[in-house]
């Protein structure tokens, strides 16, 4: 199957379930968030190639097809970003090598899987370009990946909304922390990438914005452990 075909066959198969409405709410008690491979949940073949193409782009090796991991309407959240649509969540994975000049996944740890929803424990190792006096700098995090559920069960499912989350708190969607995490979104494209970048094949994704659902503190989700 070719990269346009992919693309192509995601934006068909996709549910067009809005990214926003498909955010997972957790405040975590595990104070470890350290990964134990050894522990990893066992993957069936599909889900264990979406992990694996994950995986690739937070180790800067993004490529269209990868990409094309998520639904037109998804949502990425981190702590410095949120991108509300796969055109500027593409903008993000494939500015990372004008931003760090490595990242190096230490191991991971599937920690759930179920119909619409895979979480797993991260470390990664990043490293700032040009600034060689400073350390790599290693991140823990619970990463939640909610699934499309008309493709969740294909050979091919699609992402709406990735959230990686560096603390136990969560997400409020508010404040100046936020403005600055959405602007962020908006500015990478046109500073860190030319016209000949591969993620203009995701322009068409450039979707009209969706209300932002806000949920007042980074401390009134439920309470998981993990």
């Amino acid at each position: 199957m070719s990269v346009p075909e992919i693309v192509i066959k995601t934006r068909q198969a996709a549910s067009g379930q809005p990214g926003e409405t498909a955010e997972v709410r957790q405040v975590t008690t595990t104070e470890d968030m350290h990964p134990d491979p050894s522990k990893s949940i066992k993957l069936p073949p599909n889900r264990q190639k979406l992990i694996d193409d994950v995986i690739a782009l937070y180790s800067m090796e993004p490529t269209v097809e990868r990409v094309s991991r998520y639904a037109p309407s998804c949502v990425y959240d981190d702590q410095f970003v949120y991108a509300n649509n796969r055109y500027k969540m593409a903008c993000q994975w494939f500015a990372l090598p004008k931003l760090f000049a490595a990242s190096r996944n230490e191991g991971y740890e599937i920690i759930h899987n179920s119909q619409n929803l895979i979480q797993f424990k991260n470390e990664q190792t990043w490293e700032l370009l040009g600034v060689g006096s400073l350390k790599p700098i290693t991140i823990n995090a619970l990463v939640s990946l909610s699934l499309d559920p008309a493709t969740s069960d294909s050979d091919f499912p699609l992402i709406t909304y990735h959230k990686d989350q560096a603390n136990e708190k969560d997400y409020s969607h508010g404040g100046i922390g936020f403005i600055l995490k959405k602007g962020q979104a908006d500015i990478v494209p046109k500073l860190f990438l030319d016209k000949d970048s591969p993620v203009h094949f995701f322009k068409e994704d450039d979707l009209p914005e969706k209300p932002v659902v806000k949920h007042g503190s980074g401390t009134n989700a439920p309470t998981k452990d993990f």
